[in-house]
């Protein structure tokens, strides 16, 4: 009975436990692991990314072909990338137990040692020719340091990254090759352009040199008349003949008219030859390369010389209004700019070619430190569509065979080698409008 009662009465102390407290701790336990599950699959995810960085880093480091080397602070070396390990003999890796300097020549050590500095203390990075040792031997090398740090910006060590010297030589002698050879291909398209104007202006430079040509054939002739009369009096004289005979003589040989107009024929023979070199010259000028030193030249003779082998035999009905100072000095090669002035006169013939009444206005003045030259006619002017691609190589709106495509970017190219500027629009009163600006000679020189 004793045993019996001690039982009921523990019984009766149990304090029971309701539906809803158990309900509460299975939910809360689901809430658990469901939450465990998910930063499960976050984890998963993110050693997946992870796993996937590290894949796209070494793959970026065994195809670089520049060596790569990692050191701590002290020099040990951390890693190497495939390149590095492959100069420097290791069998496959990555790792190796010695220092940066195992691996540079003796002779470099001090440009290393103060590179090592430089990037320790977060210097701006700076290249040094550094000799490695290699499998093939000792080679120089181009190597820049920068510093490796800790997320919280504490120095780990340095990392080295370096390119064969050679192979920078070798790049550097290809780079010039190409430079020389677009240089080459640019002075070849000038003068194919240059050659290209000037068959289509044989006509009017033919035309140019026939004026002086024949003034100088004319007076040729009547040098030889006079001559003929000086050569009958002389041998008169030489004959012995008589004070009277060489009166009469004189008197119908005209040779007081004779004498005063032997002068004037070889004045006027010497002008016409010196027109006949001008233009000569100007020729030599206009085809010359561009290899020749700029030199001050007379920008209103070029520019007339320009606008007179254009217009001469094409437009007879053409009007030119012409506003330009007696003289205007500027610095260049006057062939290549009289090039530029030719192109732009036959684009204007070209756009008033439908014109009844064809007119060109050609301006120049000086306007500060520039020279300005303004050329505008009364054609149909430029579409937005021309004019923004109008100084872009092999761009016409010629039909095919009627123009290479080349006049304007070229001599948009010429203009800005000279230091000036070229540019296109159109006139407030219609027609295009193009508008060359040039350094006058000695304008902003101290003086």
């Amino acid at each position: 009975m004793t045993r019996n009662s001690h039982h009921a009465d523990a019984s009766s102390d149990t304090i029971p436990v309701s539906e809803a407290a158990w309900l509460d701790v299975i939910r809360q336990m689901d809430q658990t692991y469901s939450g465990l599950i998910d930063y499960q699959v976050e984890l998963e995810k993110k050693n997946a990314d992870l796993e996937a960085m590290r894949q796209f880093m070494d793959s970026v480091l065994e195809s670089m072909t520049d060596i790569l080397i990692v050191c701590d602070r002290n020099g040990l070396i951390i890693q190497l990338n495939k390149m590095a390990a492959r100069l420097a003999g290791l069998s496959d890796g990555s790792t190796t137990t010695g220092t940066i300097f195992d691996l540079v020549a003796v002779s470099s050590h001090e440009a290393l040692n103060a590179m090592l500095g430089r990037a320790s203390q977060a210097a701006p990075a700076m290249s040094e020719e550094i000799v490695l040792h290699t499998t093939d031997g000792e080679a120089p090398f181009e190597v820049s340091a920068s510093p490796r740090r800790d997320a919280r910006g504490r120095l780990l060590g340095v990392v080295l990254i370096g390119r064969h010297v050679g192979e920078l030589r070798t790049a550097y002698s290809a780079l010039n090759l190409a430079h020389d050879q677009l240089k080459d291909a640019q002075a070849q398209l000038v003068n194919s352009e240059k050659m290209a104007s000037l068959g289509r202006l044989v006509s009017g430079v033919a035309h140019e040199l026939n004026n002086p040509i024949s003034f100088v054939y004319g007076n040729t002739h009547a040098l030889e008349r006079y001559v003929d009369r000086l050569e009958t009096y002389f041998n008169a004289v030489e004959q012995g003949a008589t004070r009277e005979e060489l009166v009469t003589l004189r008197h119908s040989l005209k040779l007081g008219k004779t004498v005063a107009r032997l002068r004037d024929a070889a004045s006027g023979a010497l002008e016409g030859a010196e027109r006949v070199r001008d233009i000569v010259e100007q020729l030599r000028r206009f085809s010359g390369t561009g290899r020749a030193p700029p030199e001050p030249f007379d920008l209103v003779t070029t520019v007339q010389t320009a606008v007179g082998w254009v217009t001469r035999t094409q437009r007879p009905d053409l009007v030119i209004d012409w506003s330009m100072p007696t003289a205007l000095i500027v610095t260049g090669r006057s062939g290549h700019i009289q090039q530029v002035v030719m192109n732009i006169i036959q684009n204007a013939l070209d756009a008033t070619e439908a014109v009844q009444n064809p007119r060109i206005a050609i301006q120049l003045a000086s306007e500060g430190a520039q020279a300005v030259l303004r050329i505008s006619d009364n054609g149909p002017g430029l579409s937005d569509d021309v004019r923004d691609k109008l100084f872009e190589p092999f761009f016409t709106t010629k039909p095919v065979g009627k123009g290479t495509g080349l006049g304007m970017s070229i001599s948009y190219r010429i203009v800005a080698d000279h230091g000036g500027r070229l540019s296109a629009s159109n006139a407030e009163d219609g027609g295009a409008l193009f508008e060359l600006s040039l350094p006058i000679e000695g304008a902003g020189t101290d003086g």
